[in-house]
């Protein structure tokens, strides 16, 4: 099957990360022999295939050897994946989104301004583009659809505010209609902190709030939606990281009050308590997000919460790991599980699939997507499944 120009191909190596030695090899002792298998049976979803959607890095200003966005069908039961289509005029379709009907998918053009609307065809999974906005910022890098399936906010990364577009029945988007600008005292790093930067815009499990890690600040944000008036309004003071930590994305615990921050610049995650009333954030710990035995360059990316709600997950850049916390049911503090190398170079992104059974690993600068399987204690295995797709930032999923 043609990815582009090029094969797809599923590999059957085994990869170098298999042999998992060292320091990892202390952290996280004989996954394959200790580690038990969940029964998936159990908790497969209905039907049994899914279909992926993969965003890209497409430009030569980032050294990228991305060709649009690729949509997959996945065997849930195998986690096989096959090429269904490219949008390849696509340029940077970077972070995705689904509507809340799941019909229609999004995505905000990196290094750009643009965020485009795709309506979904049911039978197949293909994409079709609706219209394409301006976000009136640059470098959009995140975005979300609110619960009443109305509104979309964005996060321009580089201009350092929130867009607010209207999102039509037919899927189409409308002009911004508010554009919040973020301000407060920039953090240390001379090169990465000049300017407030925003990186992500994530609605609490209760779609009430929106909370915005902003990288150049050193402060994590709450806002929320005035639908009467079609602004964005900020509900609570934001709360500050340690200085220089550089806040990057967060995931919510699925009882909705507790919060976990990756930060990019010091690879640390903080736990919060989240206030469901209000949206204020009240930190609760600081962990390392690399093992502690490294003293190399990473950077933090990506973070997600099991659906049971008793594991952590992040990502590290340049460690090229995946950090694995187990939650505190009492209190919410995590504790170490074990450190994964991400099959890759550099996972700017990974996401959980098929009830949490696989974890998929977008490894930017090693062109792959690897698969892991997941056991009943939280553990990543490795397996032979790597999919070849250039420059991979952005992982969805959605039952067919």
């Amino acid at each position: 099957m043609a990815l582009g120009k090029r094969p797809l191909e599923l590999s059957r190596r085994r990869l170098a990360h298999l042999a998992i030695g060292g320091a990892f090899a202390a952290a996280a002792p004989s996954l394959r022999a200790q580690a038990r298998q969940v029964s998936w049976e159990q908790t497969m979803p209905e039907g049994s295939t899914s279909y992926v959607y993969v965003g890209a890095r497409t430009t030569k200003e980032r050294n990228a050897r991305g060709d649009g966005l690729n949509v997959y069908r996945m065997d849930n039961a195998s986690g096989e994946w096959t090429h269904l289509q490219l949008l390849g005029d696509l340029v940077n379709p970077s972070f995705l989104a689904f509507d809340r009907t799941r019909r229609f998918l999004y995505t905000v053009h990196g290094d750009l301004s643009d965020i485009t609307a795709m309506a979904i065809d049911p039978a197949d999974g293909k994409l079709r583009v609706i219209n394409r906005q301006s976000t009136e910022g640059k470098n959009p890098v995140h975005l979300a659809i609110d619960p009443s399936n109305r509104f979309v906010v964005v996060a321009n990364h580089i201009t350092s505010t929130l867009a607010l577009l209207p999102r039509n029945d037919d899927g189409s988007l409308g002009a911004v209609i508010d554009l919040v600008k973020l301000e407060g005292k920039i953090g240390p790093h001379r090169v990465e902190q000049p300017f407030a930067k925003p990186h992500q815009v994530e609605f609490d499990p209760s779609g009430k709030f929106i909370v915005v890690p902003d990288k150049g600040l050193d402060l994590v944000f709450t806002y929320r939606i005035d639908a009467e008036k079609s602004k964005l309004v900020q509900a609570v003071p934001p709360v500050r990281s340690r200085e220089g930590a550089g806040p990057r994305h967060v995931a919510f615990h699925p009882a909705g009050k507790l919060a976990y921050v990756v930060n990019e610049l010091d690879s640390t995650v903080t736990a919060y308590r989240f206030d469901p009333a209000n949206g204020a954030l009240t930190p609760l710990q600081v962990v390392s997000a690399v093992l502690d035995t490294y003293t190399g360059d990473s950077r933090a990316a990506e973070i997600a919460v099991s659906a049971d709600g008793r594991y952590v997950y992040a990502s590290n850049r340049g460690n090229d790991s995946i950090g694995i916390f187990a939650i505190d049911a009492a209190n919410g503090r995590l504790s170490s599980v074990g450190w994964t190398l991400s099959g890759g170079k550099t996972p700017r992104f990974f996401a959980l699939a098929v009830s949490d059974r696989y974890l998929f690993a977008a490894n930017e600068d090693s062109d792959t997507v690897a698969m892991f399987n997941r056991t009943v204690d939280g553990r990543l295995v490795a397996t032979d499944k790597v999919v070849k797709v250039g420059s991979p930032v952005c992982i969805l999923f959605r039952q067919a």
